[in-house]
């Protein structure tokens, strides 16, 4: 492996791992400043540790740290060694911060800003920031645990929504909580009607947590279409791809007002992407002409993977 490459390829695994950091931080954050203080159950290992917690007082990062592990053995075995080595990561980096954050941020703070805007404001915040954790961490790869190994595992051969697969693993373990002694932070038991509306509450949080996450991986996945008409068009076209990794289709073209021959490309790239694309075109030939167009899904190599049902099933189907 050449120098260059190699130091493409660690920035490319520092800036995947940066995101899962910063994903996981406002996860955390999500629950340290509006769930647990409201004594709020969610979805996945984070929920069934918040039981746990309300229940003995034992710290959420141990119970969470316990619980992943089998479904990290099992996330390791299937999705491969990329996988498991970010989540292990990803476990043990969420596992501290669900230790060090909530003692650490001030109860003033947390009384002003989280508990005076009453449970539902908070259900919704905490379920936007981390649904939002949840899919930065796994559109790089990673994961928070719990559920979204299940979630990972299924959309490796099925082409399903991940949020509402958590969604519907995460319902059991919010209407479970209703069955487990609960105490607030002065010692209070926890009565069985306000337990019923925090189950309430959890499914409003799961709901809105997937929400967040199919909204986040859609816009982070979103792929466009351009078409670049350029008289450089060969010098676009080696920009492009040494300089972003993305292919170039180059197609034979002739304008019918000149009648000259000329040529068109097509690149297919990331939304992310456009701005590089646009900036080496400007650099290159700022009278080009571009079209940009959105696309609704693109698979093969460097995108998403093909995923089909099984013979057996599309047989079953079509009886």
């Amino acid at each position: 492996m050449s120098e260059e490459l190699f130091k493409k390829s660690f920035l490319t695994l520092f800036k995947e791992y940066c995101l899962i950091s910063i994903g996981l931080l406002i996860y955390v954050m999500g629950w340290a400043v509006f769930l647990i203080p409201n004594n709020l159950v969610g979805g996945g290992a984070s929920g069934l540790s918040a039981i746990i917690y309300y229940a003995t007082g034992l710290k959420m990062g141990y119970s969470y740290l316990v619980i992943n592990a089998i479904l990290l053995i099992i996330g390791f075995r299937i999705l491969g060694n990329s996988f498991g080595g970010k989540t292990i990561y990803a476990i043990i980096f969420a596992s501290c911060m669900l230790n060090i954050l909530p003692p650490a941020i001030p109860k003033d703070f947390i009384a002003e800003f989280a508990i005076s805007n009453g449970k539902l404001i908070c259900t919704i915040l905490g379920g936007v920031m981390s649904g939002v954790g949840i899919g930065m961490a796994i559109s790089q790869g990673g994961s928070t645990g719990g559920t979204d190994i299940i979630a990972l595992i299924v959309c490796k051969f099925r082409n399903v929504s991940p949020g509402r697969l958590i969604l519907a693993m995460d319902v059991a373990i919010i209407l479970s909580s209703m069955f487990f002694p609960s105490y607030t932070e002065t010692g209070e038991l926890v009565p069985f009607p306000e337990k019923l509306a925090t189950a309430v509450y959890g499914l409003i949080l799961i709901t809105v947590s997937g929400y967040a996450v199919d909204m986040y991986l859609s816009g982070s996945k979103q792929s466009v279409q351009i078409f670049i008409f350029s008289k450089r068009y060969a010098e676009i076209a080696d920009a492009i791809t040494v300089g972003l990794g993305r292919g170039v289709t180059v197609m034979p073209a002739k304008g019918w007002y000149t009648k000259n021959e000329s040529h068109v490309l097509m690149v297919i790239a990331r939304k992310t992407d456009l701005n590089i694309i646009m900036k080496y075109i400007k650099a290159i030939d700022p009278g080009a002409f571009l079209s940009v167009a959105s696309v609704m899904g693109v698979f093969g190599q460097g995108f998403d993977t093909i995923k089909v049902k099984s013979e057996k099933k599309n047989k079953q189907i079509s009886q």
